[in-house]
């Protein structure tokens, strides 16, 4: 499935309904290692860019921002007990949570990867 991605450095992969949300490689490289993430509850439902969590490193702290309004459905509990795969793997093991957008337009306005690599190419 693609990946898409905002201009605040998530990436959302949309499966059935249903979008996994991480932050990009991009983020965890500028970050550093990172120590702690505060992940949303699920059930919570969030609108799009409202903050949904936090990632904490050695070096800063960043707020994650929900790509597309909807409820979150499940927390990657394993990033919350080693939160260094957001280093080791931010597109795969490394997802922070999963959510059931109710607004599918909302994926018009995020970057496919040459977008977004075109974007963090020009920081």
């Amino acid at each position: 499935m693609t990946l898409l991605y905002t201009e605040d450095h998530e990436w959302i992969k949309v499966e059935d309904g249903i979008a996994t949300v991480g932050i990009t490689k991009h983020a965890q490289d500028a970050l550093g290692d990172v120590v702690f993430v505060e992940l949303p509850e699920v059930g919570k439902s969030f609108d799009q860019k409202e903050v949904s969590g936090v990632v904490e490193s050695v070096k800063a702290a960043a707020d994650v921002y929900m790509p597309i309004t909807g409820e979150i459905t499940e927390v990657n509990e394993a990033l919350r007990d080693d939160p260094s795969l957001a280093n080791t793997d931010p597109l795969g093991a490394g997802w922070f949570f999963k959510v059931k957008f109710s607004q599918p337009d909302q994926l018009t306005a995020l970057m496919d990867e040459a977008s977004y690599t075109k974007l963090t190419d020009a920081a």
